[in-house]
């Protein structure tokens, strides 16, 4: 019998970050990136009533990028050079969060802002304005390519067993953002960029529980970009096929 391949749920932008502009968006990587792993890319609309669903049938998660989280509900201001994610996301994106946290066995990765939200989440702190604190911001910014830092070779963010990495190695990546985690809360630091600005964590405890800075759907081929998503891919195959044993016993 052949395998099923895992469902892997893609979160949503709002266009012109907006639920007011009534149409959602999505960068055609993500979706492109899962099916090349091998994966069945599906979109999930902001409806938080419908999170247990999207559980039941997505063996795995990817959290978009997008602008700024919404700091209030995490006890500070929101920066007021922010670009705030519509309220509606934020609420989805969280609670979709949140019911994962007891199924260890779901493949989540967060990406950029995906990656801030599993981190706040964790307790994590985030510095909502990189100029204020680098030097040179804008190695961070705009799609720029920089280098990563490992700093836990053993994470399943790259891989099993001989993971080809080793914690003095280093890859590139693309970047696009202005804020990023200070602090990582109850996740456990994996990379960071050369200037220290935290790039990778996880949840050593899980399977495969990883949120990153950089965009794996726009780094081409690499470790950490493709590579990463191929993992995350793998990481929810596991899920189907139990799902798929546990069906065939009903």
């Amino acid at each position: 019998m052949s395998l099923m391949k895992p469902t892997i749920g893609i979160t949503l932008d709002n266009k012109e970050n907006t639920a007011a502009s009534g149409v959602y968006e999505c960068g055609v990587g993500y979706s492109q990136c899962v099916a090349r792993a091998g994966g069945v890319p599906v979109l999930l609309p902001h409806e938080v009533e419908l999170v247990p669903r999207y559980i039941e049938l997505c063996d795995g998660f990817i959290l978009t990028g997008g602008v700024d989280p919404r700091m209030e509900q995490f006890g500070e201001a929101t920066d007021t050079r922010a670009r705030k994610m519509a309220e509606r996301r934020q609420a989805f994106e969280l609670a979709l969060i949140e019911a994962l946290q007891p199924l260890p066995e779901k493949a989540v990765l967060g990406v950029c802002l995906g990656m801030q939200l599993m981190t706040l989440h964790a307790g994590g702190k985030l510095n909502q304005f990189l100029p204020d604190t680098l030097k040179e911001p804008e190695i961070h910014q705009k799609c720029n390519r920089h280098t990563v830092r490992v700093i836990v070779p053993t994470s399943a963010a790259y891989g099993e067993g001989d993971r080809g990495i080793d914690a003095a190695s280093s890859d590139t990546v693309v970047s696009s953002h202005r804020q990023a985690m200070a602090t990582p809360g109850r996740l456990r630091l994996i990379a960071t960029a050369n200037d220290d600005v935290i790039e990778g964590v996880d949840d050593p405890s899980r399977p495969f529980y990883v949120g990153v800075q950089w965009h794996p759907e726009r780094g081409g081929e690499g470790t950490l970009s493709q590579g990463l998503i191929d993992r995350l891919v793998q990481a929810a195959c596991r899920s189907s096929t139990t799902r798929s044993a546990a069906g065939s016993r009903r």
